[in-house]
């Protein structure tokens, strides 16, 4: 069986590392790429790894390629500290791991746990290029969006990555107020301009796409307030930047 590194960067991950990383055990090697926690973040990672490194943070595109610079085995799984790999998950990377293949990475899909309850159809299945072999992919991007550029064709996985993004509502609301403001810097750099039929638009179909065509009702009271949710990330997005636009010489440049 060809072997694995899984790679994992990490900031202040104290409540949810120890899961993460007690899920992946059974890799060849695990990489944890910190950058400076405050917590007991090393502590948790030096229980299961000596490949621990700290970087200042870069921007996720070039902390997960400085994090994959320290993984020494052909084929890696790269993970965030709230994610989890299920059991179900991990014996089918085994699988494929075992397989002579002329695939060069693989899709997994994701799975969350929101308000008390995996998604099963809103947010899912979220699939994201995780599993990869080394000399095949690269990271790109810039400060969000960044993404996994592959040198050949990629297969897809069928049990889930169990996702554990938003321990409360209040989280998810702090990160919305994150990425709305990484979001509509991007749009102004890249010389989006405002339109009052982005700001209306944009979250009316996206909580269409989330709630009636993923069929996010079956996900109960939980599927209702993540595809409202969702909706409302894109109008604060969009309203953010409006608010770029309209101040002259604010617009970000780098």
């Amino acid at each position: 069986m060809a072997e694995l590194s899984v790679v994992i960067i990490c900031f202040n991950e104290e409540a949810i590392l120890d899961r993460c990383l007690s899920a992946v055990q059974w890799a060849d090697e695990i990489v944890v790429l910190d950058s400076f926690s405050e917590d007991r973040t090393l502590e948790i990672a030096r229980r299961y790894t000596r490949q621990v490194f700290q970087s200042e943070w870069q921007g996720y595109s070039k902390q997960r390629t400085l994090a994959l610079s320290h993984a020494s085995h052909p084929w890696i799984l790269s993970l965030d500290a709230d994610e989890v790999v299920s059991p179900e998950l991990a014996r089918e990377i085994r699988t494929v791991l075992a397989r002579d293949s002329d695939l060069a990475g693989y899709w997994v899909p994701r799975m969350t746990y929101y308000l008390g309850r995996f998604l099963r159809h809103c947010w899912y299945p979220d699939f994201k290029l995780r599993l990869f072999r080394k000399e095949r992919g690269r990271w790109s991007g810039h400060e969000i969006h960044e993404e996994i550029l592959l040198e050949g064709p990629a297969g897809r996985l069928q049990s889930p990555l169990l996702h554990y993004s938003f321990p409360s509502l209040h989280d998810h609301l702090e990160t919305i107020q994150q990425y709305t403001s990484l979001g509509a810097e991007s749009l102004a750099r890249s010389g989006r301009s405002f339109s009052l039929a982005r700001l209306l638009g944009s979250p009316f179909f996206m909580f269409l796409q989330q709630y009636i065509a993923k069929r996010g009702f079956l996900d109960g009271l939980p599927g209702l307030v993540a595809s409202v949710f969702s909706a409302f990330h894109e109008f604060v997005k969009y309203a953010k930047l409006y608010e770029l636009t309209k101040k002259d010489g604010a617009i970000p440049t780098g």
